[in-house]
């Protein structure tokens, strides 16, 4: 006789907190603004963070072994050139598709995901993160609700 498991998605679920990010910085500098404000060492990954053939993400991670956190620093979209071949006007023009990670929130900039026991975030932690001047806004997204979690998967 044969035995079936089945795994419920609670069991794969891991405890992270995710914090939505509005900056006009570029991903380097947010990473390094982020580094100073609240004592981390993001790092840019040597991989792009690939959802699939059309687009990747780039990552900016660091284990913090003291606390048992895992940071990540995620760009919430990326622009990919496709060039149209028509035999007109436009010809060999470039065109632009934006996708973005998170589509349910197309107006975040960055996603900070913090991988950690607990499921509430620091409320210190999202202190010093506003005060960044560069970061207009962050905020918790709550993750259960989230229809693209499968994206956050690292």
């Amino acid at each position: 006789m044969i035995t079936l498991h089945k795994f419920s998605d609670d069991f794969c679920e891991e405890n992270y907190v995710l914090i939505a990010l509005h900056s006009d910085l570029e991903d380097y500098s947010l990473a390094y603004a982020l580094n100073r404000a609240l004592k981390i060492s993001l790092k840019r990954a040597k991989e792009d963070l690939d959802i699939s053939n059309k687009t990747s993400f780039p990552i900016y991670e660091w284990k913090d072994k003291l606390n048992e956190r895992y940071w990540t620093l995620i760009v919430n979209s990326s622009t990919k050139e496709e060039y149209l071949k028509f035999n007109d006007l436009f010809s060999n023009e470039a065109s632009s598709t934006v996708y973005h990670l998170i589509p349910e929130y197309k107006d975040v900039d960055y996603l900070l995901k913090i991988e950690q026991e607990e499921e509430e975030i620091d409320g210190s932690m999202l202190d010093s993160i506003l005060e960044i001047p560069e970061i207009i806004t962050a905020y918790p997204i709550e993750t259960n609700k989230l229809k693209s979690k499968q994206n956050l998967i690292i």
